[in-house]
């Protein structure tokens, strides 16, 4: 077994590595840009080395400085996680080249499947089937036209060098076919540097079936039997699950077959995963699945595969880097149970999943069980820059049936309470919940073609706002993440920052100015978890935020006179100047965070002897803003 190695990534999957590196023993090296200096995978590893600014193009896609940190370190081997550099064939020659150990496949067998219009008829020699279409080398708007009229509308145009649905256009008839390939043409010179395309019969009820291979460097290939990917968003996953729904032994032992043969046919070495698309519209059958690519790294979606079989495959990639023989014989492996993965994602559902940035100030994702599990490189009081994926975790949970594993999973993503950065938690559980996945009677294009049901929800509940209000006071509905602005109310006897009133709620824990209650017991449990001036509400997986104008003096002052800026924000007005005497109650500054604004107030009569506060200024939580000595 290797004793050291450098992890060219970040966020999650570097967690990842770490703990499995950590439990065989490997000494872990982490590299980090500007943005991740303080990240979860830099306080994990051992050692962390500093790579460049923010961009990935300046930090984890520059392998030269990769390779210089693993030479500075010591660092035996480079494990490059998914995406960045986990793919580029040149980079993994250098990484060898270097004298160090490449946890991955061989360079060759990267730029074999690289392309793939190559990787298709490298697969129809090895007798894998692959979807009916047209991969020559014409060119050509006529020859690719003709090619397209001969296959039979509908068609996907499809870039050869493509990857996460970039390049790709569907066509339904011959008159459109012209622009969208102008326009596929485009879209993958601007990615890939590469406009060449191929083109493919459209399944009209597609499902995404992926099977986990695995091979060493003694000749031995497994599959670890496979995975359903066809929850996507404009070709991104969302939901994953092992094993595929439908899938009957015979159809299983044919397209894991095949999957093998097709890894055989690159000479592989350890993870990679072999993509199908199956035409569903009468059910999984054999001749009916056919290759579409294959991904020559770990899957963001390892996880369910690991839940079923109960190994561990970063374990079994430092192992097959290192020497070994695979683990376990194909007649070792079985599947146990069924798991389902969720990615839980910084963005807006409700305003086109743009991204969602900031610092998570409250990111619980509640009491884990023995079927949960959680991938994360987040925690709470981390920052979700724009430079990376705003994928923040994945959700994991198993059991016996789909059923359990399902229920498991919702009841994980019903507990996540993310805030202020928006999720999708709440539109995954809206997914999990529709009649036709729990019936798996879907493919490709149902998220799409339901994304309004899905999305939907942007209000609380009247039950869980009815709970609310009778502990919380009046309220109107208003700014982003179905926020409330509470008026004022002399008291707010439901919370006290010690020994809560057992009438009104129970202190469930605190985590310094968060405070997370359960409301009861004429109904049923409300959780409130407070954050500065806001009460933040968690229900069904969506999070709701309120204010209240009396937390004015709670939250932004203490007894001493000490005005505190209770989160980050901009300060929008002064109402005070220094030396000013001011009465209890007198608004003293003015804050806008989160689309709202809160104001400030004097605890008690007195006089301002500090004031640090300026019109147009940005402060952290936890700024003195203003002193107040009380009068006598």
């Amino acid at each position: 077994m290797l004793k050291s190695l450098l992890i060219a990534n970040r966020g999650e999957i570097a967690c990842r590595i770490i703990r499995t590196a950590r439990e065989l023993g490997v000494h872990t090296v982490a590299v980090y840009s500007d943005a991740d200096a303080k990240a979860l995978h830099v306080r994990e590893a051992d050692e962390a080395v500093h790579i460049g600014p923010s961009p990935a193009g300046e930090s984890y896609l520059v392998g030269e400085k990769i390779i210089a940190a693993a030479k500075e370190t010591g660092a035996e081997a480079i494990h490059p996680g998914y995406g960045f550099l986990s793919e580029n064939a040149d980079f993994a020659e250098a990484v060898i080249d270097a004298g160090l150990i490449w946890v991955g496949p061989k360079p060759d067998s990267i730029r074999a499947m690289g392309l793939k219009d190559a990787a298709k008829t490298l697969m129809d020699e090895a007798g894998v089937p692959t979807t009916p279409g047209y991969l020559g080398d014409d060119q050509s708007e006529e020859r690719l036209a003709k090619e397209a009229e001969a296959i039979g509308y509908p068609v996907l145009i499809k870039a050869v060098a493509g990857g996460g649905g970039k390049g790709m256009r569907k066509v339904d008839a011959a008159t459109d076919f012209a622009d969208a390939l102008t326009s596929c043409k485009r879209e993958a010179t601007a990615s890939f540097g590469n406009d060449i395309v191929l083109l493919e019969k459209w399944i009209e009820s597609p499902r995404h079936i992926e099977v986990q291979v695995f091979g060493d460097s003694h000749g031995n290939v497994v599959h670890l039997f496979e995975r359903d990917c066809s929850l996507q968003r404009r070709h991104q996953k969302v939901i994953e699950e092992a094993p595929a729904p439908g899938m009957d032994e015979a159809t299983r032992e044919a397209v894991c077959a095949a999957a093998v043969r097709a890894a055989k046919a690159v000479d592989y070495e350890g993870a990679g995963t072999i993509e199908f698309i199956a035409d569903a519209s009468d059910g999984l059958k054999a001749d009916r699945i056919w290759f579409m690519e294959m991904n020559t790294r770990l899957q963001v979606e390892h996880p369910v595969t690991e839940e079923i079989t109960g190994q561990d495959l970063v374990e079994w990639q430092l192992r097959v880097a290192s020497g070994e023989e695979l683990p376990k014989k194909q007649e070792e492996l079985s599947i146990n149970g069924w798991a389902i993965e969720a990615r839980l994602y910084a963005e807006d559902p409700a305003s086109g999943f743009l991204p969602s940035t900031g610092r998570l100030e409250v990111f619980d994702i509640g009491p884990l069980f023995s079927e949960e599990r959680v991938d994360t490189g987040v925690r709470q009081g981390s920052d979700v820059t724009p430079f990376y994926d705003p994928m923040i975790a994945k959700l994991i949970s198993s059991g016996d049936t789909r059923k359990d594993a399902i229920d498991a999973l919702e009841s994980q993503l019903i507990n996540c309470v993310i805030w202020p950065v928006a999720s999708n938690s709440g539109f995954l559980v809206n997914l999990l919940r529709s009649d036709r996945f729990v019936d798996f009677d879907l493919d490709t294009g149902f998220i799409d073609q339901n994304l309004e049901d899905l999305v939907s929800r942007s209000e609380p509940s009247d039950g869980m706002l009815n709970a609310a209000l009778e502990r919380l006071g009046p309220c109107q509905p208003s700014g982003a993440l179905g926020a409330c602005d509470l008026p004022f109310s002399d008291e707010l006897t439901n919370f006290r920052l010690n020994a809560p009133s057992k009438a009104n709620g129970v202190l469930l824990d605190d985590r310094g100015n968060t405070y997370r209650f359960a409301l009861g017991p004429a109904i049923d449990p409300v959780f409130v978890y407070r954050q500065g001036n806001f009460a933040i509400v968690p229900e069904e997986g969506f999070t709701f935020a309120f204010t209240l104008a009396s937390w004015g003096t709670a939250a932004g002052t203490a007894s001493d006179g000490a005005i505190l800026s209770p989160m980050p924000g901009k300060i929008i007005a002064v109402s005070v100047a220094d030396g000013a005497a001011v009465s209890k109650g007198d608004k003293l500054v003015t804050l806008e965070a989160m689309k709202m604004e809160h104001s400030l107030t004097a605890p008690f009569d007195g006089t301002v002897t500090e004031l640090n506060a300026e019109e147009g200024g940005q402060v952290s939580e936890g700024t003195l803003l203003v002193q107040i000595e009380a009068s006598e």
